[in-house]
């Protein structure tokens, strides 16, 4: 049997191998900086911690921080702690690991669905649809369509859905596509608020410390999502941004939060 290309898509990318008791192996497509891409390790570490929970519970936060830039030229080994078992809810903390060394620590939180009031206050912003914008991801994973600053005033927003997961795909995957999807705009939203930068990349390079997800509701991460991202302030060449993921029809499905590093290129 031929082994699973990971570059070939999300889901052979999210086929981890198991290499012994609740640790996993994982390895992703090359990206064009060099390097790892951080939703890579926060997708794979969420996929390794769900592989340890019963069906019925589903991911509802998780909350990563990035300590080392990974190796795209090697695998990602994800050792999963089962740090609670409860009726409701399940603990699990993974740590990814390269040769040099830890590369990323996750919590994530899995629940129940209970039935409950739901209300919804976060409202979808009026603003052009995906097919009136043209296409600009650089990743086969998923499709975006940037919006213009004009109808996102100080915001970095999109449209973005993950290539086609499949009919039967389960929630967990589509947990992951999003998580995968979330680290793409919060660099860009920091960068646009930093009085050194100019229209492109040139000047500064970002990096993601640390990321956060609320999963609020179920969703399909391979129907369109408008992702939002604001920045809410600049300190110590640290940048706070905070956002939301709404489906077509206006449902609120996550919030998403990242702080950035932004530095002068060397």
């Amino acid at each position: 049997m031929a082994a699973i290309d990971a570059t070939d898509s999300f889901t052979a990318m999210m086929a981890l191998e198991p290499h012994g008791p609740d640790t996993f192996v994982g390895t992703g497509p090359t990206y064009p900086w060099g390097g790892l891409y951080g939703g890579q390790i926060v997708a794979q570490a969420l996929g390794a911690a769900a592989a340890t929970v019963e069906p019925g519970y589903r991911v509802h936060s998780l909350h990563a921080y990035f300590i080392r830039r990974g190796d795209q030229a090697e695998p990602v080994r994800y050792e999963v702690a089962r740090t609670r078992n409860g009726r409701s809810f399940c603990t699990r903390t993974v740590e990814a690991r390269q040769a040099v060394g830890a590369i990323l620590s996750l919590s994530a939180s899995f629940q129940v669905d209970e039935d409950a009031p739901e209300v919804q206050t976060a409202l979808l912003p009026e603003v052009s649809g995906p097919d009136a914008i043209e296409g600009s991801s650089w990743s086969s994973f998923y499709d975006r369509r940037t919006l213009g600053r004009d109808e996102v005033p100080g915001e970095v927003a999109a449209w973005m859905r993950a290539a086609p997961l499949g009919a039967d795909a389960d929630p967990a995957i589509h947990a992951a596509a999003l998580a995968y999807i979330s680290d793409d705009l919060a660099t860009d939203a920091a960068h646009a608020l930093d009085p050194r930068h100019s229209s492109d990349w040139d000047d500064l390079a970002g990096f993601s410390l640390d990321h956060a997800i609320w999963f609020h509701r179920p969703q399909r991460a391979d129907e369109w999502h408008l992702h939002t991202m604001r920045c809410h302030g600049l300190m110590s060449s640290r940048g706070l941004a905070v956002g939301e993921v709404f489906t077509a029809s206006g449902t609120h499905v996550a919030t998403v939060t990242q702080e950035v590093l932004l530095r002068p290129r060397r």
